[in-house]
Order: structure tokens, then C-alpha cells, then sequence
């Protein structure tokens, strides 16, 4: 007779046997009804932009309707809250930017964990922080721009496009990485901030290259540096920090997307094999590009291994510049 262990055994073994037949199940139908992917940010600003341009070429190649949900509010806070907690069967993803690694930081208290309550598919975009100046500031490019500061501190002013924001956290880094003092002014939004810069109320500004790229072009603003860990595509001739000796400044804004945690691997696998393969279509690069992003696929563990890193290197910022949710 076989004893009540030994029955108990045999009994976890079959259902663990169905469940793993089942996952295979519903991985190989995958995707059999509409996903929905949350942005966590309004219609029309650069995430919802990039998604949108996404889905075009993804959803065709994961044969699947996706829908666009924007759920702003709260720094973007709000709508990756309500991913964190949507069922785990990759029919929810949540596609955001890299304040997502920014956030967990400047907030203490969020209803989430940006590493654990999520699993990363791919990323899809990288778009470099450019620092941009007012033609009247006496300075052509990075090392002549950290003489200046250093000649007169505390008297420049940089404008990001808010608290937090990558701009933000690229001023501040550059800061500590340069002995430089100066003065942030946050804004709400883009507009306002290059509009000021573009006037003179502002000196600097730390932006997304694609905010400010037009008006570096008209000769409305200079081009000294950007941010990432190479040049441009869409910005080729701006030297990188790094080119002009300031080491270890990099701050790469990324777009990408995640599912919930426990998503089976298999379906993230289905989901990451389709944005690859959309990402290396001509007419979404071409899409990204003229936005002034550049296409840019992973491996979820590529991926994850980003939001680790940066995870760890925005706390050290975030603490050593002080930087709070009022300023």
C-alpha cells in the first residue's frame, strides 16, 4: 500500500504537470483576444507617440489587436500602478519611459515596485538628453560651458521640462560629476521650457533631443553636448559628454515595454520575438528617426539588467543632489 506521503507526492507531481501543460497551452494560443497597453502618460506627448508608431508594425507582427489606453496622471505613477496589478497573462503591458527607474526614487512611497512587480519584454527606443544654450551665453561646446559655470557660479540657470524628469536628473549629474554650480528652473513640459530657453528667460536646458532639435537647426539655440553613451543618428555632429572629457554622464532616455510579474516566459518570449521584428522594420525606424528616437530592440534580460543599473545610479543622483518631489 502506498503510504499517504507517497500519495501526496504523486498527487503534486500531476497537477504540477497540468499546470506546466496548460502554461504550454495558453502560450502556443497566445494572443487570442485584445492586449492592452497601458501608457502612463497623456495622448500626444512622446511616449504615446513612440507606442502608437510601435503598433503599427507590432500588432500585425504578434496577429493581435493592441489598444492604446493612456492613463496619465501623477508622473506617469498612475497608469504603471494599474499595470503592476493587471493579471499576469500578457494581455496588459504597460509601455512607459526611463522615469519609470526615476520615479521609485523620488517617490518613496509608490502602491509599486518598479523591479519586481514587472518583467521586462524589450525596449523600443533610445532618445539622448541634448544640452542646448541661448546664442548669447559665450560658450560653443561642454568643456568651454564648465569653465564658464566654474568662472561665475550659482549665476547659471538650466531648464528642464520638470522635478524629475531625465533633463533634471541630466543636470544634476552633470553637476556632481563637474564641481559646476547652477541654478534649475522645472517647468511643465517641453513647450514652456524651450520656449523660455529659445527667449532668454532661461541660459541652459537639458531636453529630449527632439524637443529642441528644430530650433537648434533654425539657429534659435546651440547645440554643446548630448547626454548619451554615443551620437545621435538624428544629431550626428553634437559631441557626446564623454567626447569632451566628462566621464561617466550619461543619462539614456529609453522607451520600452514590461508585462506584469508572473507573466508565463513563453508569452513574454511571443512578445518579445514581435517587437524585435517590428523594430527592424525601415518604415518604423525611418518613423522613430524623424522624431528624433532611434529604434532600438533587447533581450528582457538586457532589459532588466538597464532598470537594475539605473535603479542603483538614479538613487545615488536623486540623493546626492537632494533632488525632492517639490524640487
Amino acid at each position: 500500500m502506498k503510504s499517504k506521503l507517497g500519495r501526496g507526492v504523486g498527487a503534486t507531481a500531476i497537477a504540477l504537470g497540468l499546470m506546466c501543460i496548460c502554461t504550454a497551452a495558453s502560450a502556443q494560443d497566445y494572443p487570442s483576444k485584445p492586449i492592452r497597453m497601458i501608457v502612463p502618460y497623456p495622448p500626444a506627448g512622446g511616449t504615446d507617440i513612440v507606442a502608437r508608431n510601435l503598433n503599427e508594425k507590432l500588432a500585425p507582427a504578434l496577429g493581435a489587436t493592441i489598444i492604446v489606453d493612456n492613463k496619465g496622471g501623477a508622473a506617469g505613477n498612475l497608469g504603471t500602478d494599474l499595470a503592476a496589478k493587471a493579471p499576469a497573462d500578457g494581455y496588459t503591458i504597460l509601455f512607459t519611459l526611463s522615469s519609470h527607474t526615476i520615479n521609485p526614487k523620488l517617490y518613496p512611497k509608490l502602491p509599486f515596485d518598479a523591479a519586481r512587480d514587472f518583467a521586462a519584454v524589450s525596449l523600443a527606443a533610445m532618445i539622448p538628453q541634448i544640452v542646448v544654450a541661448h546664442p548669447s551665453l559665450p560658450v560653443s561646446n561642454i568643456p568651454e560651458l564648465i569653465a564658464y559655470a566654474k568662472a561665475n557660479p550659482g549665476k547659471l540657470n538650466y531648464a528642464s521640462v520638470g522635478i524629475g524628469s531625465p533633463g533634471h536628473i541630466a543636470g544634476e549629474l552633470f553637476k556632481l560629476r563637474t564641481g559646476t554650480s547652477m541654478v534649475h528652473v522645472p517647468y511643465k513640459g517641453g513647450g514652456p521650457a524651450v520656449t523660455d530657453t529659445v527667449g532668454g528667460q532661461v541660459q541652459l536646458l537639458f531636453v529630449s533631443l527632439p524637443a529642441a532639435w528644430q530650433f537648434v537647426k533654425a539657429g534659435k539655440l546651440k547645440a554643446l553636448g548630448v547626454t548619451a553613451s554615443k551620437r545621435s543618428v538624428a544629431a550626428p555632429d553634437v559631441a557626446t559628454m564623454a567626447e569632451q572629457g566628462v566621464a561617466d554622464c550619461v543619462v539614456d532616455s529609453w522607451y520600452g515595454a514590461f508585462v506584469p510579474a508572473g507573466t508565463p516566459p513563453a508569452v513574454i518570449a511571443k512578445l518579445n520575438a514581435a517587437m524585435v521584428s517590428a523594430l527592424q522594420t525601415p518604415e518604423l525606424k525611418e518613423k522613430l528617426l524623424a522624431a528624433g528616437a532611434e529604434a532600438t530592440s533587447s533581450t528582457p534580460a538586457e532589459f532588466e539588467a538597464i532598470v537594475r543599473d539605473e535603479l542603483k545610479k538614479w538613487e545615488f543622483v536623486i540623493r546626492e543632489a537632494k533632488i525632492t518631489p517639490e524640487g
